[in-house]
């Protein structure tokens, strides 16, 4: 059983992808059962495989990134946590519900709007998003004050904080609740205001525009400039090679939206990024981005 007092035992994760998947295993390992989501059996497929995967090697790629990974946990029964389907009814059974659709608005609305009709009126919503306001999320459903943001970074398996996001209207209970939970399955979270962007992608995503727009410049390529973040700076990996494990065409709806946003023009995509989202290069998921992956 979970190691928590709030009577939360059931967590719904509605989407399947890089990081709904961790976000599934990681609730799973720490005892919870965990209602998957996503449209459709293939999606949930390729989570299954890469949630067999993540549990195989995350202690080596723990070391391979100076990260504390998790001790070694029975696969099986973490599988066996994890129930996989294609109703969004189905998160019906959910005590909590961390939401972690494509970061377009047209498809995270009226998600929220069904999960709002078959959830339980007491139940949290806690919307993974880097750049969506959480406000705006309350504002299509029937529980403003039980919507919070929270921002987990990839590999969430490995990363000990959690970014979290009050909205206007979220409660003090919410935020309790939501940071109670995290602590449940070993992680801080750190509170913030809503804001486009947050803190992280605020800082993280101009950093990785500019330093798209120096390879787009030719000023150096994107080995040279990763490299210098990790020598001169001591970063364990550098702004191409994170923009490549986020996904790039994650990074460019993250910039596009602080740009709309905001209405200032540094935020304004670099050409580069564009393209290689256009031929479909969006990082390690597809094998290349700034870099070539096996």
């Amino acid at each position: 059983m979970p190691d928590n007092d709030s009577g939360i035992r059931t967590i719904g994760v509605i989407g399947a992808g890089v990081m709904g998947s961790e976000v599934a295993q990681v609730f799973a390992q720490s005892g919870f059962d965990v209602v998957l989501v996503d449209v459709t059996d293939q999606a949930l497929d390729r989570a299954r495989q890469t949630i067999e995967r993540n549990l195989r090697f995350q202690r080596m790629l723990g070391a391979q990134r100076g990260l504390a990974a998790p001790p070694t946990v029975d696969r099986a029964a973490v599988l066996a946590r994890i129930r996989f389907t294609t109703r969004l009814a189905d998160a019906a059974d959910a005590d909590f519900v961390v939401e972690n659709v494509t970061e377009d608005w047209n498809l995270k609305r009226p998600v929220f709007e069904e999960l709002d009709e078959v959830c339980k009126p007491d139940v949290v919503f806690a919307v993974n998003t880097s750049c969506i306001p959480i406000t705006r999320v309350g504002g299509v459903t029937n529980r403003p004050s039980k919507i919070i943001g929270a921002h987990f970074m990839n590999p969430v398996s490995l990363k000990p904080m959690v970014e979290v996001i009050r909205g206007f209207h979220t409660s003090d209970e919410t935020v309790q609740t939501m940071l109670d939970l995290l602590a449940a399955i070993g992680k801080e979270g750190v509170v913030v205001a809503d804001s486009p962007g947050f803190v992280s992608n605020r800082v993280l995503m101009l950093t990785v525009n500019e330093a798209a727009y120096l390879v787009h410049e030719r000023v150096a390529d994107a080995t040279e400039v990763d490299r210098i973040f990790k020598g001169c700076f001591g970063h364990t990996m550098g702004p191409l090679e994170t923009a490549d494990l986020i996904g790039l065409d994650t990074i460019l709806l993250s910039i596009e939206g602080l740009y709309q946003a905001f209405g200032d023009s540094k935020y304004r995509p670099c050409p580069l990024l564009k393209q290689l989202v256009d031929a479909g290069l969006h990082g390690r998921k597809s094998g290349r981005g700034f870099h070539v992956y096996q």
